[in-house]
């Protein structure tokens, strides 16, 4: 026979029952408190099971310990209060009367397992052959009540527990509380629902506030069962799909904490101090005793807790630390109060599973009411369909086809895996300025998030938003590079030299032409630059060029002023005229060198680049080696050399100047000219002081060798000035010549190690040029003076010298030449420049 146990607590609560829920109409089951261990049963034509925490757990071998008001027996009445609605509604289950069996599981999965047989009694067959009672007779055993469906449990790891004997019996269950994502494998508790969202919908939640909160490093803490690890792993799973959230540490509570364990969890957690949102997922016990643990570790204001439904909006949990707590973010499935009668001085408040226990009521109430109008539509009360045995399976299929407002006015309604829609309240714990507390509604979520951030308040004081993160984020311009293993944790490192920040995490090169933007996040056109007129290295070999174009102006003037005069024609007018043109142009081409390139700049500077100087030294050549053909003639024969006439000078002179004419129009043929910017040339460690060079597509070689016919013709007039170097001093060419192609030569031996030995630097189009277009002055100003100078002198300022001679023939002209040397005292006792106007003035007219 079963047992007779005293349910003492209940017992002695029930006046203050009575206080709180007067409709209830107790008093006739008081008697049952005795008869049943830790339960209550009430009569009925359907009976139901219930499952409540109504004692906590116990200490180490006992299984029950204190009574819970609140989760236990605000619960308890509210399955009581909803049957009794149910059964006074004449138009749910009408002529049916709903009973309960209501089992303690004394919020412990292995109790509750042992209670919850007591559910399956009536489907077990029990066999009494072979009992007998003390006087013969056969035993009378009492028959159990037969369970339809139960309502519980609150715990998760109770409910799983209960729903593995539930399901082999096929007996429906709805949970009120139950949260872990594992009760969503119908594969493994088909028989199992829900009327509270699962905690895959509370994680995703959570996930989603941290997002929100810009908080990329987090850690974790559950306690040890189901509802705390099932929803920690929900998290972390969501956080490994999503990305973006980094788990610095998962800690776990254990179920039966040894001393000091929650201070060395919260030393754990500071281990990882940027980490200073905590997720948590545990019962109300255990996060009391975090936040305790947290401020005696002087730990208040450091961390950022989240915390699940178990939390909500509970204040048993924060009483006497409220400032530790202070700016905590909770969860809770959206809720309303159900009205009660309760007395104005009352002091009571609601619990907020209250409204779920009677949903779930509701919810097996309108399968069985949809399960009656099918088997027994038309029929007063239970027909035999339904009195006899009520099939568990089909039961099932009715409960998760409800659709009913609950009581707080929302939909009741389940999805194939018997989980009830994802819809939380979002709070944060804040203190006021008048010190008092609340948990005040801060958001939503609904498939998505709603938050209020101006209404959310952290420490009083602090203005500033909490960061919960491995690293700061990176200034513009640097890259992240991150930890290994740790994808939210990195150092910074600022994009050098010609990099520009591409992505989060990765620098590339800018463009050859381009550079790095002021804060690198992208790339701008390199300035381009050129030889300004009023650059410092402009401006002297214009001025030079200047006075050299105006010198040889006035020697060109001159020279045809008085055109006709012995000193002119004795120079060889023709070639005079050659030689001081090359001059002008060797002057002319510093401007060209200066001016801003574009093609015609570019094919005039090929042109007339090495034409000064070939006008200027073929002249000079062909004048050398007449001078030598004479003087070696006149040894050997009394008659003048071939082609030493004016015009035979000239065809010499413009055959030679043909020469670079034909390579610079083939160099026209083969590379047209064009204008390039040069971005090598500048282009700098630093960025910001690199430059690209607008030039012509010139290069050093092709410079060389544009130069070069005209170093070649300079170099053979060098040779034969050495040759003629012991004409007689009485000959008025010979020397000069030849002291201009020396000191030409030292100015051309100066220029090549300067211009090249500068290609390397940063100013390399500054000193080639103003070195080129120098050394082109120069040697026009060394052959202008050292040629033409002294022979405007005696032009203008000494008209007397420039006088006719008698004319004499070669042989006399080259045999006076030659005893010149000898008779130098003789020459000398004539005027000065007498000999040397005679010898060529009688030479030209001579060859004339």
């Amino acid at each position: 026979q079963q047992r007779s146990l005293s349910f003492s607590p209940l017992t002695l609560l029930l006046p203050l029952c009575l206080t709180c829920f007067p409709f209830l109409s107790l008093l006739p089951y008081l008697h049952l408190f005795h008869q049943y261990a830790h339960s209550i049963r009430l009569d009925g034509d359907i009976i139901l099971g219930g499952l409540f925490p109504v004692h906590a757990r116990g200490d180490r071998g006992t299984p029950c310990g204190e009574l819970k008001k609140e989760k236990g027996i605000h619960r308890l009445e509210a399955m009581m209060f909803a049957i009794d609605l149910i059964n006074k509604d004449p138009e749910l289950l009408p002529n049916i009367t709903l009973g309960a069996r209501i089992l303690d599981t004394c919020s412990r999965d292995t109790y509750a397992l042992e209670q919850s047989l007591t559910f399956v009694q009536a489907l077990i067959e029990r066999d009494g052959s072979d009992v007998r009672c003390a006087n013969g007779d056969p035993p009378i055993f009492t028959k159990p009540d037969k369970i339809v469906g139960v309502i519980g449990a609150a715990a998760s790891s109770v409910s799983i527990m209960v729903a593995n004997i539930l399901r082999l019996f096929k007996i429906p269950q709805i949970s009120y509380a139950s949260t872990a994502p594992e009760l969503s494998d119908n594969t493994r508790y088909d028989f199992f629902s829900r009327v509270v969202p699962p905690d895959s919908y509370q994680a995703q939640a959570m996930m989603d506030i941290v997002t929100a909160m810009e908080w990329n490093y987090v850690s974790t803490l559950a306690s040890e069962g189901n509802y705390g690890e099932s929803g920690v792993e929900a998290f972390i799973q969501i956080s490994r799909e999503t990305g973006g959230v980094c788990i610095a540490q998962s800690l776990k509570i254990p179920r039966e904490p040894r001393p000091g364990e929650f201070d060395k969890i919260i030393r754990r957690l500071l281990e990882t101090s940027n980490a200073r949102a905590i997720i948590m997922f545990a019962n109300e016990d255990d996060i009391r005793r975090v936040l305790d643990a947290a401020k005696r570790n002087n730990q208040t204001g450091h961390f950022l807790w989240v915390g699940s439904d178990s939390w909500g909006s509970k204040i048993s949990p924060v009483i006497g630390q409220e400032r530790v707590a202070e700016g905590a973010i909770t969860i809770l499935p959206k809720r309303a109060s159900v009205d009660e009668k309760v007395g104005r001085d009352s002091s009571y408040e609601q619990e907020g599973k209250v409204q779920f226990v009677m949903d779930a009521v509701y919810a097996m109430a309108h399968a069985l009411h949809r399960m009656h109008r099918e088997l027994c539509y038309g029929y007063p009360g239970l027909c035999p369909r339904m009195a006899n045995n009520i099939d568990g399976k089909e039961l099932l299929n009715h409960i998760r086809a409800v659709n009913f407002n609950g009581s707080a006015g929302t939909p009741v309604v389940f999805n194939e895996n018997g989980d009830a829609p994802g819809r939380y309240d979002i709070f944060q714990y804040q203190i006021t300025n008048r010190s008092t507390t609340e948990y005040r509604v801060i958001g939503s979520w609904t498939n998505k998030l709603h938050l209020k951030v101006e209404a959310m308040r952290w420490r009083m004081g602090d203005p500033t938003f909490p960061a919960s993160v491995c690293s700061l984020p990176c200034r513009t311009g640097e890259r992240k590079k991150v930890v290994k293993g740790v994808p939210c944790c990195w150092h910074c490192e600022r994009c050098e030299g010609y990099h520009f920040q591409a992505s989060e995490f990765t620098c590339e090169l800018c463009p050859y032409e381009k550079r790095p933007d002021a804060n690198r996040t992208g790339c701008t056109p390199i300035p381009i630059i050129k030889l300004e007129w009023h650059s410092p290295w402009a401006i002297v070999p214009v001025f030079i060029a200047m006075l050299g174009i105006i010198a040889t102006s006035f020697v060109i003037v001159t020279f045809v002023r008085y055109n006709d005069t012995p000193i002119v024609r004795a120079s060889g007018r023709e070639m005079s005229y050659v030689l001081l043109t090359g001059i002008f142009l060797c002057y002319a081409i510093t401007f060209l060198m200066i001016a801003t390139p574009d093609v015609g700049v570019c094919s005039l500077r090929r042109i007339f680049l090495g034409l000064g100087m070939c006008f200027s030294y073929a002249a000079l050549l062909t004048k050398t080696n007449r001078i030598h053909r004479i003087f070696e003639q006149g040894k050997k024969s009394v008659t003048a050399p071939r082609f030493i006439s004016p015009a035979s000078q000239l065809v010499i002179t413009f055959s030679l100047i043909s020469v670079q004419l034909l390579g610079v129009f083939v160099w026209f043929a083969v590379d047209p000219p064009h204008t390039v910017v040069d971005y090598g040339e500048q282009r700098t460690q630093d960025p910001t002081a690199a430059r690209g060079v607008l030039k012509c597509d010139i290069s050093d070689l092709s410079l060389i060798c544009s130069l070069g016919y005209s170093i070649l013709l300079m170099v053979t007039c060098t040779v034969y000035a050495i040759k003629t170097r012991g004409v007689p001093e009485t000959f008025n060419e010979a020397k000069p010549i030849g002291f201009t192609m020396y000191t030409t030569c030292i100015i051309w031996l100066a220029f090549i190690p300067i211009f090249f030995g500068t290609s390397q630097s940063a100013e390399r189009m500054y000193i080639q040029t103003t070195t080129l277009t120098i050394s082109l002055s120069l040697s026009a100003s060394v052959s202008l003076g050292m040629l033409y100078m002294p022979k405007v002198y005696i032009i203008l300022f000494h008209p007397e010298q420039n006088v006719p001679k008698r004319k004499r023939s070669f042989k006399a002209i080259v045999t006076a030449a030659t005893m010149s040397g000898k008779l130098t005292q003789k020459g000398g006792d004539r005027p000065n420049g007498e000999v040397k106007t005679e010898l060529c003035e009688s030479m030209e007219t001579n060859s004339e």
